[in-house]
């Protein structure tokens, strides 16, 4: 009979779920601040820049996350360099989550019709006076849905990095379960802990996107 209560069971994954939200915390800002500089770089008019944030983007959409996670942590182990399991795991999620949300924006600044552009060209702005004045106002607003919605996949995305070591909310649940003999009801536990991170995010989504399309009718 295992001496752990029901209660030490989730006040353990609970602890651990801080370093989960902690971890997508920083692979979610973090790769935003990358994806804005890959933004800028894909659509300005630098062409070796837009060459290299094309196939930043096609490289880690083409590569798996747990392939990512394997270079960040082994990899650099390769050339002297010990990389502690937390750093391997925020720097392989940012790159990764950067790619993904890159291309999440480039898509809405597309969205802007070419109208938008050559009515402010006529203004007389330049390039950067369009971009902060017009059609970044309105991606950013047509970009908040989707990028919301991307965030539950980075939530989920952090369950991979237990496989380097990082004792995230996956990672507990497998030690928990190893201490406990209880499989079933750790892992339930630990499903639910994710459901309760994920699900607000994903609703918050549906309704901004349902407000964003309404706003657009009105229009």
């Amino acid at each position: 009979m295992s001496d752990f209560s029901t209660w030490d069971i989730v006040r353990n994954l609970l602890l651990a779920a801080r370093w989960t939200v902690v971890l997508s915390l920083v692979s979610f800002i973090g790769g935003g601040l990358l994806g804005v500089i890959l933004l800028f770089m894909r659509i300005g008019k630098v062409s070796a820049a837009r060459v290299f944030a094309r196939y930043y983007v096609e490289l880690f959409q083409g590569t798996p996350l747990l392939m990512q996670l394997f270079l960040a942590f082994f990899g650099l182990g390769l050339f002297g360099i010990n990389v502690p399991a937390w750093l391997a795991a925020g720097l392989a999620l940012i790159f990764w989550s950067a790619a993904f949300l890159m291309e999440i924006w480039r898509g809405c600044v597309d969205a802007i019709a070419k109208g938008q552009w050559e009515a402010s060209s006529s203004l007389g702005m330049g390039y950067f006076q369009q971009m902060r004045y017009i059609i970044l106002p309105q991606a950013i607003r047509i970009a908040v849905p989707p990028t919301v919605g991307f965030s539950v996949q980075v939530v989920k995305g952090t369950a991979l990095t237990s496989i380097i070591g990082f004792v995230e909310l996956s990672k507990a649940g497998t030690i928990v379960t190893n201490a406990t003999f209880q499989p079933f009801t750790v892992y339930g536990f630990v499903a639910l802990i994710y459901f309760a991170l994920c699900w607000p995010l994903s609703k918050s989504a549906q309704v901004l996107e349902r407000k964003l399309n309404v706003a657009h009718r009105n229009h």
